[in-house]
């Protein structure tokens, strides 16, 4: 990978998989490097399922990125630093639709070998191929408080993406 970075299996990440998710979270895109869309989540997970590492995230159907995971195959998780905290404060608040999220945040977008796009600032990049979609079904809930994260009615896409290859800022 390019701009100082090193490919490790997953399974050596040394990041606890609930403080990388749900603290410091992640910016997920999906697009090639000529029109993308990326989002910032604190849901998911990191795990094996199907014998395969995979990554699970979850965008609600609102969401700009939504049709962008819809339309390619492979998407990227990245990782930042804490000193990036108000990019993804920005990522996670503003739609794509509305403002220019590149030339707000002033990221560097790179094209990884695999087409995908990724960031030179994340410390951590996991691209995914997508092998499994499934929206989430409030009648499935065994928890009725979970209905309480959708005041709108407006239930995330569950995707799932095995890992086909993982970075680390070297």
């Amino acid at each position: 990978m390019k701009n100082g970075f090193k490919e490790v299996k997953p399974e050596l990440i040394k990041d606890n998989a609930f403080k990388l998710i749900g603290k410091d979270w992640m910016l997920v895109t999906a697009g090639k490097i000529d029109k993308f869309n990326m989002m910032t989540a604190s849901w998911g997970a990191l795990g094996v399922l199907w014998n395969k590492n995979v990554c699970f995230c979850f965008i609600r159907p609102g969401r700009h990125t939504y049709k962008f995971m819809e339309d390619n195959d492979y998407f990227t998780i990245c990782v930042f630093d804490e000193k990036y905290r108000d990019i993804l404060n920005f990522c996670g608040s503003k739609s794509g639709r509305d403002v220019n999220k590149m030339t707000a945040t002033k990221l560097t977008a790179v094209k990884s070998g695999l087409g995908n796009v990724y960031f030179s600032e994340a410390r951590l990049v996991i691209e995914c191929k997508k092998i499994y979609f499934q929206d989430i079904n409030p009648k499935q809930f065994l928890d009725p408080k979970i209905d309480g994260n959708y005041p709108n009615k407006d239930y995330h896409r569950m995707y799932i993406g095995e890992i086909v290859k993982c970075s680390v800022k070297a």
